[in-house]
């Protein structure tokens, strides 16, 4: 009976372990339970509102430290012996105390120094504008110091000169040296200013230098003196030597004999050329302190330098130059094929430089 008793027990745990076996094949067999698409879409859409959230604080995290950082710059700045405290808030970044290494500047130590470029094109009258900033005693604009093509060979190079400029250890004819109060040069479009344009925006905005935009509205005008230009540079018209400017009404004469005869099946391309190059400029450092003037509105009325002036800060006071202008006629009496011109202009966006 024991014997037939055990044989009933393994029976029984044969049929258990079977059922057991059965119920896990049915488990197995059964198919994975999927997930809505719509379900997918709004846990993909949640992870990205968190991303988007945490991107938004890390921007803000970031403005506060930027505000931060300034606020330290004015406290530190304010902190400073030379500082003075009457200078808003808002100028600070404008306003250096540089420390030349060649001479010592004694009593005018403290007297806060302003950076500036003088942007613009040739023959658009910079070099008679610089020479107006240049009669004020407290302005010293260098000149067309990236004329010198290694100085604009790379943005090394051009950094490396314009910090020695800015720190006063530039010297020219124009220098002041101890008690400058603006500090500058007159820099050429297309002498590596638009090549390096974002470094050198860059630049411009860590330094705290602004930008006096000098432009010429006329383009067919500034061609003309191109041209002229590059006439007396090869013939050398003045007892056989060139000037691009002039002191005397004699001299002036004497260039303006020349009239250029112009191309024109090339004319509106470099008028479309000039053009470009001028709104790309004005676009590219829109975002830096800045003042834009035209060489026609100087010359009809030479009160808008004081417009200048109050930009760089600078008291004001009566200019002067001796430049004389050499183009002084009507501009069909500079050309000697007006009337082709005339024709190729006539019609175009350009037609409204024929009327001078």
């Amino acid at each position: 009976m024991e014997e037939a008793g055990k044989e009933r027990d393994m029976a029984v745990v044969v049929e258990d372990l079977s059922t057991s076996t059965k119920d896990v094949a049915i488990v197995s067999t059964k198919p994975a339970k999927r997930y809505p698409l719509a379900l997918w879409i709004a846990i993909l859409g949640l992870i990205m509102l968190v991303g988007v959230y945490i991107f938004s604080l890390s921007l803000k995290q970031n403005g506060m430290l930027f505000g931060l950082m300034q606020t330290n710059m004015i406290e530190k700045e304010r902190e400073k012996p030379c500082h003075d405290p009457g200078i808003p808030d808002t100028e600070i970044p404008y306003v250096h105390y540089p420390t030349p290494n060649t001479y010592d500047r004694e009593e005018c130590a403290c007297t806060g120094v302003r950076f500036f470029a003088i942007l613009s094109m040739q023959r658009s009258g910079s070099g008679w504008v610089e020479t107006l900033l240049n009669s004020h005693p407290n302005v010293s604009s260098n000149g067309e110091i990236f004329s010198v093509k290694p100085r604009r060979s790379n943005i090394t190079a051009i950094t490396k000169t314009l910090d020695k400029l800015y720190n006063l250890d530039w010297y020219s004819s124009a220098a002041k040296n101890e008690c400058t109060a603006a500090v500058g040069l007159k820099w050429m479009l297309n002498q590596g200013l638009m090549k390096h344009h974002q470094e050198i925006i860059e630049y411009f905005n860590r330094r705290g230098v602004s930008a006096i935009f000098l432009l010429r509205r006329n383009l067919l005008q500034r061609y003309v003196s191109i041209l002229a230009n590059a006439h007396d540079s090869a013939m050398k018209q003045l007892n056989g030597t060139h000037k691009a400017h002039v002191h005397s009404k004699q001299e002036a004469e004497i260039l303006a004999q020349y009239k250029p005869t112009i191309d024109q099946k090339t004319l509106i391309t470099e008028l479309k050329r000039s053009n470009k190059l001028a709104a790309d400029a004005l676009a590219s450092f829109k975002n830096t302190r800045h003042i834009v003037l035209y060489y026609e509105d100087v010359v009809n009325n030479r009160t808008k330098l004081m417009d200048v002036l109050d930009f760089l800060r600078m008291p004001k006071r009566k200019l002067f130059s001796r430049h004389v202008k050499i183009h002084t006629k009507r501009l069909r009496d500079h050309i000697d094929n007006w009337a082709d011109v005339n024709n190729a202009l006539t019609g175009t966006r350009f037609e409204s430089f024929l009327n001078d």
